[in-house]
């Protein structure tokens, strides 16, 4: 698989390959490699990257459809605006790529759209929250103690760029519930073993209980904006003032909804082949 760039343009970077960027790993990454990290904005900390990701994740997915299990992902916050409106997996399905801000709710995906381009009038950006569901996911996968599902997930998920927060099913909102209320009591439904609450987010103890993975994930504001900032000119080693030129996206939410699925997918067809429900050769 092969992604061309065609519209390249580093020139903006050249004024501020000695003054890092707030927001950016420019800085650790000069140290951590001694002054050998691409400053022009295409290296291992960009959001580029991630195409690798969607690639892999798009076989990855292909692996999974012949064993019935699906994986989804839409946008539920950017900015100060949530997606407040129950949503079915149909809605997903269909409507998340009807928009640019990929919400699966119309009237929310517009206030979403809004936030953004309030924020881009102002110089400054906006983060969000994604959150992606995996369907049909067999019971019992996952190599605890080092190699958890939802360890690998997590692991997989923050290597995104951007990303600052990972939760599974209720998440942090589980620290202020009580068991009782925290617990999914289970029950047999058309012959399967299910819960009748899924706060576990589809994963007990490292392990796929069957029920969907639901999983959160935090996107920080993009660093790169036009409102001037103070940071130091490193070569000089004095203060100065930053002000960025180029092209810069005001939030990077909705290009990581993709992403985001791909990532799910990678961990899941790999377990799925460790635990030999996928062999590791399939022939038609």
């Amino acid at each position: 698989m092969i992604i061309r760039n065609r519209d390249v343009d580093s020139r903006p970077y050249e004024a501020i390959r000695d003054t890092p960027r707030p927001g950016h790993a420019d800085y650790p990454a000069k140290i951590r490699y001694g002054g050998f990290n691409d400053y022009r904005g295409g290296g291992r900390f960009s959001g580029r990257v991630t195409a690798a990701y969607v690639m892999a994740g798009a076989i990855a997915k292909k692996l999974l459809k012949i064993f019935d299990v699906e994986v989804l992902a839409h946008t539920v916050q950017i900015g100060r605006v949530k997606l407040t409106k129950p949503i079915t997996h149909d809605d997903i399905r269909l409507r998340v790529y009807q928009n640019p801000v990929r919400c699966a709710d119309p009237e929310a995906a517009q206030l979403m759209e809004n936030e953004i381009l309030k924020a881009a009038r102002e110089g400054d950006s906006v983060g969000g929250i994604v959150e992606g569901l995996a369907i049909n996911v067999p019971a019992g996968l996952g190599d605890p103690i080092f190699d958890s599902l939802d360890a690998d997930l997590a692991k997989m998920i923050f290597n995104i760029p951007a990303v600052k927060g990972v939760e599974f099913g209720v998440g942090f909102k589980a620290a202020s519930m009580r068991g009782s209320e925290n617990n999914d009591q289970y029950t047999i439904r058309d012959g399967r073993v299910v819960t009748l609450t899924n706060n576990a987010g589809g994963i007990l103890g490292g392990l796929s209980t069957g029920m969907p993975i639901v999983v959160r994930v935090a996107f920080k504001p993009t660093p790169s904006i036009s409102k001037r900032q103070r940071t130091i000119n490193i070569k000089r080693m004095e203060k100065v003032e930053l002000e960025l030129k180029g092209r810069h996206d005001p939030c990077i939410v909705p290009r990581a909804v993709p992403i985001v699925e791909a990532g799910m997918a990678i961990v899941l067809a790999d377990h799925m082949i460790r635990a030999g429900i996928i062999p590791r050769v399939l022939k038609n």
